[in-house]
């Protein structure tokens, strides 16, 4: 078997959602909640303008999630706790040695670490189930690790972060040697950037303690989008920047240059919380498209999407209310995990 788990930008069989429930992250009072519901909704209706969609939903949330989704999104019932998809369900990936096989990496989830609030177990079966009803190989690991945690050129590269797979509360015993072994396992990765640390608000309680996926991507192969706040008085302000010279300065597992492209923040700095780490960079790329996070029609929301649209050619930019999403830990890539097209047949 050789497992590879292709770039983003290739094509899409669908994409897996998960619909809020209730519990810690959907929060307390009917009108906090709906601004979940309607966010997850407005996100999965977006996609399913490029490519098909389909939704885990808990049973205590089928009455809602078809009211809200209508027919346009495939509705598929399991138990959930937790509604971030691309987190807990699998990781897909495909054999290069047997074309038309889809595997499906089911990393352990505890939480982003097992914090005390965090509500995880039932979700953590999610990978699995879904394997099974796809019929997809299970590649099975015992490193504890979130889709979010990741993102790969699909040509032997992985952007990691040392604060979520070194993390103590997550992988007490592994070093970077081991998990660069379990990417080139799992992922068919043959390089391995570590970023130093992700976003400085993902440090907070309910943060994700550094997912690459808020703050750079893979665009292509040797091109890295990058976050970039550019007002000193946000903390990200040097975080950005440290990152972006220490990108510069990286070769690709091909031993190309990266290029770094810079995604301007959004204009503002805080919420109630203290400072936001609202980012563009947490979009999703579908089949002919890219569904971009927005923020109450920021100055910065028309010029993110135009950058994203030169970045991914010939694809459409659509932007959805992101801020429910970043208000409960994440944004569009974290509640979104794309299932790629299987070409070729089974041996």
């Amino acid at each position: 078997m050789a497992w590879q788990m292709p770039h983003e930008a290739d094509a899409h069989e669908r994409t897996w959602m998960a619909f809020p429930r209730a519990g810690k992250t959907l929060g307390e009072g009917a009108e906090y909640q709906e601004t979940a519901y309607r966010a997850w909704s407005e996100t999965a209706l977006a996609i399913a303008e490029f490519e098909p969609v389909t939704m885990v939903v808990d049973p205590t949330e089928m009455t809602r999630a078809k009211n809200m989704l209508g027919g346009a999104i495939e509705i598929f019932e399991a138990p959930l706790d937790e509604f971030w998809m691309r987190d807990f369900g699998p990781t897909f990936v495909l054999d290069e040695q047997r074309p038309g096989v889809l595997g499906a990496v089911d990393w352990i989830f505890n939480g982003w670490g097992a914090p005390a609030w965090a509500e995880w177990q039932v979700s953590a079966q999610i990978a699995r189930i879904i394997t099974e009803h796809l019929g997809a190989q299970l590649v099975s690991s015992v490193l504890v690790n979130e889709g979010g945690g990741i993102h790969v050129d699909g040509e032997g590269t992985v952007l990691l972060t040392d604060t979520v797979q070194l993390d103590p509360n997550r992988n007490p015993f592994a070093d970077k040697p081991r998990v660069e072994a379990e990417m080139a396992r799992t992922l068919g990765t043959e390089k391995a950037i570590w970023l130093p640390r992700g976003l400085t608000r993902d440090y907070d309680e309910y943060g994700t303690n550094g997912h690459v996926d808020i703050v750079a991507a893979f665009a292509s192969p040797g091109q890295v989008l990058l976050h970039q706040q550019n007002d000193p008085a946000h903390p990200d302000f040097e975080v950005t920047r440290e990152l972006k010279a220490q990108l510069q300065a990286e070769t690709d597992a091909a031993g190309r240059q990266l290029e770094v492209i810079d995604v301007p923040a959004p204009t503002t700095l805080r919420d109630d919380e203290g400072f936001v780490d609202w980012s563009y960079l947490n979009h999703l790329v579908v089949n002919d498209g890219i569904v971009v996070c927005g923020f109450g029609e920021d100055e910065a929301d028309a010029r993110a999407r135009e950058i994203l649209e030169g970045a991914y050619p010939g694809r459409r930019a659509v932007t959805v209310d992101a801020r429910p999403i970043f208000d409960r830990g994440g944004g569009i890539h974290c509640i979104t995990q794309q299932q790629p097209r299987v070409t070729g047949a089974a041996q």
